[in-house]
Order: structure tokens, then C-alpha cells, then sequence
């Protein structure tokens, strides 16, 4: 298909698309705008679809059965990384080295680590990132501004929601209640975390190996 039946174009990364609209929303990539907001957490995303996805780990929803096992799981990527423990078919292999993965969005992230790319540009300075995430958390640096001041101590938050798990470390109070243990959490993140250690989902994947982590933190300590 040529260029004017496909007339929408990404001024920065040359990506084209059929209507007007899809490129709006492609361009979300690169600025950060997340307009789609959980009402559970502070997690915001780009897409609706996306967001959908995200509150079943809030409502402990989980449609997608292993036809080799009786686990289940709220998102279809976790049920297909699941699903490679069983085959050990990882299907996406890099062309750079010998690593091969379970999804085609890791293999693109990994194979930045071979070329340098970094698509993802700031557009209130000229840094750019390999990944949107990281782009996320540096236009913090710019936008946030912290007025919402702790009467308990001299710490100030950028949002009043921060400032209410904050206000937690000064009363103890935990909310958010494990619906398998005992155990209670005053951030719902922490909960999230968790549940996983009862369920075993592990949906954070190393780009640099094939190892899976149940949390992003234990994966940027490697």
C-alpha cells in the first residue's frame, strides 16, 4: 500500500497510518499522555483497552485458563508467557545473538540494547528513552510540582493521593486486605505483589535473559 493511501504519518518515527485518529493515539507514545486513569490506583495509560485490562488485577478477574493446568490468569499475556513453561517454545528470536523470547514486544525492547535506539523523545528537553516507562517517569521532573504538604512532617507530594499513602507511615493504618492470608498492605501495589506469591504469576520478563520476576523492582537490581 503507498504513502497517500496511507496518509497519516508519526513525525518521529516515520510510522503511517489509515485515519487521523490512530495517530493521535500512536502519538501518545511519544509525549506521555495518559488520559485514562484507574479509579483504584495512581496507574494511568494512553488507551482505554488498556486500562480495561489493567483493573482485572483490581477485581481479581481471571478468564484466561492454561489448557494444560488449572491455573488462570486476568491477562492474556500472562497466560501465554504461562504457556511457555509448559512448551519451552520462545518463538521470537533475536537476530543480533542467540536469545529468543516468549512475546515479540520484549524481542523489540531487547534488540534496543544491539542498535542504541531510543524513540521515545521528551518534548520539554532533548533526552531520549529506549522505553515509554522511562520516558513517563522523567517528564515528572518536569510537569510535578509538589503542593500537598504532610501535617505530620515537612515532606510534600505532587498528588493528594501520595500524600494519603504517605499519611499511612505516620498512622499504620493498611487498607488493602489479602483475600487468601492474612495479611494487610497500606499501599494496594504491595497487595498486587503479594497475590502473586499465591497465584506464582511472574509477568515481569528480563530483556537481557528468560527469566521472569514477580516484581519490576527485583528485575532493575540486575
Amino acid at each position: 500500500m503507498n504513502s497517500e493511501a496511507i496518509p497519516y504519518e508519526c513525525s518521529h518515527r516515520g510510522k503511517r497510518f489509515i485515519h487521523n485518529g490512530h495517530l493521535i493515539i500512536h502519538m501518545k507514545i511519544h509525549t506521555g499522555e495518559r488520559l485514562h486513569k484507574c479509579d483504584q490506583c495512581d496507574k494511568a495509560f494512553t488507551r482505554n483497552g488498556d486500562l480495561c485490562r489493567h483493573k482485572k488485577i483490581h477485581t481479581g478477574e481471571k478468564l484466561y485458563q492454561c489448557n494444560k493446568c488449572d491455573k488462570t490468569f486476568s491477562l492474556n499475556g500472562n497466560l501465554i508467557r504461562h504457556l511457555g513453561t509448559h512448551t519451552g517454545k520462545k518463538p521470537y528470536q533475536c537476530n543480533q545473538c542467540d536469545k529468543a523470547f516468549l512475546q515479540n514486544s520484549v524481542l523489540i525492547t531487547h534488540i534496543r540494547t544491539h542498535i542504541g535506539e531510543k524513540p521515545y523523545q521528551c518534548n520539554q528537553c532533548d533526552n531520549t528513552f529506549s522505553l515509554n516507562y522511562n520516558l513517563i517517569q522523567h517528564l515528572r521532573t518536569h510537569t510535578w510540582k509538589k503542593s500537598k504538604q504532610c501535617n505530620q512532617c515537612d515532606k510534600t507530594f505532587s498528588l493528594n493521593g501520595y500524600l494519603i499513602r504517605h499519611l499511612r507511615t505516620h498512622t499504620g493504618e493498611k487498607p488493602y486486605q489479602c483475600n487468601q492470608c492474612d495479611k494487610a498492605f497500606s499501599k494496594n501495589n504491595h497487595l498486587i505483589r503479594h497475590q502473586m506469591t499465591h497465584t506464582e504469576e511472574k509477568p515481569y520478563q528480563c530483556n537481557k535473559c528468560d527469566k521472569f520476576f514477580s516484581e519490576m523492582i527485583v528485575l532493575k537490581d540486575i
